[in-house]
């Protein structure tokens, strides 16, 4: 197995889990949030498809689907174009509502991409420097991996919280 098809695994394994945390969900259990205050499912899922969108596009110096393909104009969120739900406080994670059609089909269109820029990694690709803000520098292999392991978290989470769900 190669990194590329290593990579399009793990990622591949997000792409299979959005769709089944969202299934059969309405919008309203979608939005709702345990105790008043806790992440929704609709907010988990849509960050970290924005996560794995942003990063990923970033890493491969492409733009990202929300804004090429116009994801941000049919998702209608009250938010800043580029934002990804990092730091989001209480109003902000509320804000974020759409349905389980919307969100499975932003991160298809978002795994689609990533598949596609991880076709052709290379092992060097993998080594190479790519943001030179942190010490250690972040080599694009040290991104995929952490944006994967972030999603995960993510997905885990969604599913522990659509577990709880009422009804």
């Amino acid at each position: 197995m190669t990194p590329a098809e290593l990579l399009t695994d793990c990622f591949g394994r997000i792409a299979e889990g959005v769709p089944a945390v969202l299934d059969g969900l309405a919008d309203d259990q979608l939005a709702l949030r345990i105790d008043g205050s806790a992440n929704s499912v609709a907010w988990l899922v849509w960050h970290l498809t924005r996560v794995q969108d942003d990063h990923v596009a970033d890493a491969f110096g492409t733009e990202q689907v929300w804004l090429a393909d116009g994801w941000h104009e049919r998702f209608g969120l009250p938010l800043e174009p580029a934002d990804t739900g990092y730091g989001h406080g209480f109003d902000q994670v509320a804000a974020v509502r759409a349905s389980g059609t919307l969100l499975a089909g932003y991160h298809a269109a978002v795994f689609a991409r990533t598949r596609e820029l991880l076709a052709d990694l290379t092992p060097e690709q993998l080594d190479e420097v790519i943001d030179e803000r942190w010490t250690p520098p972040v080599t694009r292999g040290v991104r995929l991996v952490s944006v994967f392991d972030d999603d995960a978290k993510h997905l885990g989470q969604a599913e522990f919280v659509r577990g709880l769900l009422p009804g």
